[in-house]
């Protein structure tokens, strides 16, 4: 179960929407989604969390690309709507680069016989390299921490959140009661 909202900043405070991410399939649907709600080019907060497991932030002023950030990358990458977050740019990668299906296959140039000792000359480490390199997605927070900073909400408050951590971030915005209006 997940729980997504928009939260506009507007000259009267905050107003917020519930929504559907059903019809979203990357990062710029969700931008264009988030700049709908906001036809003044003001401040769009995506808060999406997923039973406690993991939360994102997505912040879209005006036209400027969007900020991210992430409470949990791994958690996040086992939910379609966490994978739209996670841009190749957010896990530093590079656009395009599908080469995962090949880190998991664990290939140290050995499988034809082949010496890794050339590997090892250069502190590769052979299998080392490819098991580093095999895990695309870390564990933890991925993403820009201080997204929510200028707002009030410290890169330290965002790392620390858990269980409803929309909520928590909500009532730091002075914006609990209209998202709760829309839960």
């Amino acid at each position: 179960m997940y729980f997504a909202a928009l939260l506009a900043r507007t000259e009267d405070g905050w107003e917020a929407s519930d929504t559907e991410l059903d019809d979203v399939e990357t990062l710029s649907d969700l931008a264009d989604l988030a700049r709908e709600a906001s036809p003044d080019e003001d401040t769009v907060l995506v808060l999406i969390e997923q039973e406690d497991a993991w939360f994102g932030v997505v912040r879209v002023d005006g036209e400027e690309d969007p900020r991210i950030y992430v409470s949990d990358a791994a958690a996040a990458a086992r939910s379609s709507y966490g994978e739209i977050l996670l841009t190749d740019e957010l896990l530093g990668r590079e656009p395009g680069d599908d080469g995962d299906d090949l880190d998991a296959l664990d290939l140290d140039g050995t499988e034809d016989g082949e010496s890794d000792d050339e590997e090892d000359e250069d502190g590769g480490g052979g299998s080392d390299a490819a098991a580093g390199s095999g895990e695309a997605v870390p564990h933890g927070p991925v993403g820009d921490a201080e997204v929510l900073d200028d707002l009030g909400v410290s890169e330290k408050e965002l790392r620390s959140m858990s269980g409803d951590a929309v909520g928590e971030i909500a009532e730091a915005l002075g914006a609990l009661d209209v998202l709760e209006t829309v839960r």
